[in-house]
């Protein structure tokens, strides 16, 4: 028997509600069924599908060979390819891969994020509406925060607009930076130019390439790439800006790592990471450096 224990972030989920996040490869129906049929049990006994859970309960399951194989598998539904990172109540982060549109647009009418993540809600079979609170360019990747309902989407907007969002990036720079700085600098913006300001630590360096993590203390379009390019080191693969772009690497070499915030709802802080893509990854040697072991 497989035993899940209820987070603080997941209190107030009914146990229906609760199987779908924790099993998000089991279809809806499968996991109502062994609801209806009383093989899942808590404390007091068999759950039914509209019990509310509180932290630190336990949710018995049964032994399935089907089950088993459904909580093995990656946190994505069918084929989505949507990656969960966190999800509460009124909070989803997703792992955006590099190359798919946030919204829908021109040539990303029938396949972009938002409408990947509608889908795998639909399949779960949630009700509730979602939509992203920000935006990472087309062929940046990392995670992406959606809020659930009206009132959550609401409530992410404002720790945006009030900037208490901490969020890192990793960008492989040309040439050898140092190994720690501060940009600031004024960057057009519909119509007007707004300061920048982002801060930097070199993870690795060599001659040619210097491996950087960034923080981005406001959020302008193209902030990074802007600011490095006007220091002198373009980001590998940025056509725009005059990065390099060496044949072995298929994008811009630009990936957020990490978002930073307090969540509204419960006051608690949260960190979500999202690992470096393979593709990144695997062009370090070329520039002379190695991924460092954090990440």
């Amino acid at each position: 028997m497989k035993t899940l224990t209820v987070e603080p972030t997941e209190s107030g989920l009914t146990a229906l509600e609760f199987l779908q996040r924790r099993i998000p490869a089991a279809p809806s129906a499968y996991l109502r069924q062994l609801l209806k049929k009383g093989k899942v049990l808590g404390s007091a006994g068999p759950l039914a599908a509209g019990d509310r859970l509180a932290a630190g309960d336990r949710v018995n399951l049964p032994t399935s060979r089907r089950l088993q194989e459904l909580l093995d598998a990656p946190e994505a539904i069918a084929d989505t390819g949507i990656q969960i990172l966190f999800e509460s109540r009124e909070i989803l982060i997703v792992d955006k891969p590099a190359g798919l549109a946030i919204h829908s647009g021109v040539g990303h009418e029938g396949d972009n994020l938002t409408a990947r993540v509608a889908e795998l809600l639909a399949r779960r079979g949630d009700k509730f509406r979602v939509a992203p609170i920000h935006r990472l360019d087309l062929e940046t990747s990392g995670p992406v925060l959606f809020g659930k309902g009206k009132l959550s989407c609401g409530e992410l907007g404002q720790l945006f607009i009030r900037q208490e969002v901490d969020k890192y990036y990793l960008a492989l720079a040309s040439g050898k930076t140092p190994g720690s700085g501060e940009l600031a600098s004024m960057i057009p913006a519909k119509g007007t130019h707004k300061e920048a300001l982002t801060t930097f630590v070199a993870l690795a360096r060599s001659e040619s390439a210097s491996l950087l993590e960034l923080c981005l203390h406001t959020g302008r379009q193209h902030q990074i790439r802007r600011q490095l390019a006007d220091i002198g080191h373009p980001i590998f693969g940025d056509r725009r800006y005059g990065g390099p772009c060496p044949p072995g690497l298929p994008r811009i070499f630009l990936h957020c790592r990490r978002l930073a915030f307090t969540d509204p709802f419960t006051g608690s802080r949260l960190a979500v990471d999202a690992p470096i893509p393979a593709d990144l990854a695997a062009f370090l040697p070329a520039g002379g450096l190695q991924l460092p072991k954090a990440l």
